[in-house]
């Protein structure tokens, strides 16, 4: 027999065909809005459970869920280098963060590059992505906060977490985002550490799911920077399409667009305007086209 959890996977995963997902599951009724499903009735969301993972954010205050809508069904998950707020909504991350340190970025030069994608056991079993999810699905499984970035054998193989993995686009994946993953790491190196969250965005009335478990592909990826140093923030935001352009914005746009606000530690001033950010580096991987990026403070 199908469960109400089974039910509720299929309908999340049906409503870029209807643009609206109202079956009801006990009780449970989940409508689809421009960012993302409101939960209108149902059980009490598990944020945290009691795991705190401050070293990863500044002032220790992790990001925030300006919309309210995001919140059902959250867990946030502490692991060794990074942290990550999970969604039984999405069957993803909401956001994925870590501090970068020079130290640490000449421990991850050392460690072979190896680990293995899997489902993470420590959500419930409905809030999980499988990897049947994504399985001739024609998107890679990319990471938020990259493998590249581990100091450690352990800690790499967390990163292959699904709980920090969302749908992308070889072409972005494999291309300019790879390269931004890149010159983060540069910037650590010149500055000596920076904070980073990255996350996916979902905009628009009509979002795409993959696999039995309806994962929702994000319209853009983003990656928001923090130097301490200087006092700076500003946000890589990347379109996941087939010709994938790639801008600089503040982050106080990006709170209002996506949702969330990666450092609510960070003074507001600080928050308006987006400091200059390195341009992407060339691809390692060579059969990845070369998207365009607009480069520029932003908003």
């Amino acid at each position: 027999m199908e469960s109400s959890g089974d039910r509720l996977n299929k309908a999340q995963a049906n409503f870029a065909i209807c643009g609206l997902v109202c079956q009801t599951t006990g009780m449970i009724v989940l409508r689809l809005l421009s960012l993302g499903f409101v939960l209108l009735t149902a059980p009490a969301a598990s944020f945290a459970q009691g795991a705190t993972c401050q070293q990863f954010f500044p002032g220790g205050q992790p990001p925030a869920l300006v919309n309210a809508r995001l919140a059902p069904r959250t867990t946030l998950l502490c692991n060794d280098a990074y942290a990550v707020l999970a969604s039984g909504l999405t069957h993803g991350p909401l956001w994925s963060a870590e501090h970068l340190t020079a130290a640490s970025l000449a421990a991850a030069r050392s460690t072979a590059r190896t680990g293995t994608f899997h489902p993470d056991d420590r959500l419930p079993r409905a809030d999980q992505a499988q990897l049947r999810d994504y399985r001739s699905s024609g998107y890679d499984r990319g990471h938020m906060t990259p493998s590249g970035d581990m100091p450690d054998a352990q800690a790499q193989q967390q990163s292959f977490s699904l709980a920090n993995i969302v749908p992308q686009l070889g072409v972005l994946n494999r291309g300019i985002w790879e390269g931004i993953e890149s010159a983060v790491r540069d910037l650590v190196v010149r500055e000596g550490e920076l904070y980073v969250v990255t996350g996916p965005a979902f905009e628009g009335e009509q979002i795409d799911a993959i696999g039995p478990d309806g994962v929702l592909v994000p319209t853009s990826t983003w990656k928001a920077v923090y130097d301490p140093r200087v006092r700076g923030t500003a946000v890589y935001m990347c379109r996941n399409t087939l010709k994938p352009t790639c801008s600089i914005i503040s982050v106080a746009v990006l709170s209002r667009r996506v949702g969330v606000d990666p450092f609510p530690g960070v003074t507001e001033d600080v928050k308006q305007t987006a400091m200059a950010l390195p341009l992407p580096n060339p691809s390692h991987y060579q059969s990845a086209a070369s998207p365009r990026h607009r480069g520029g403070t932003g908003q």
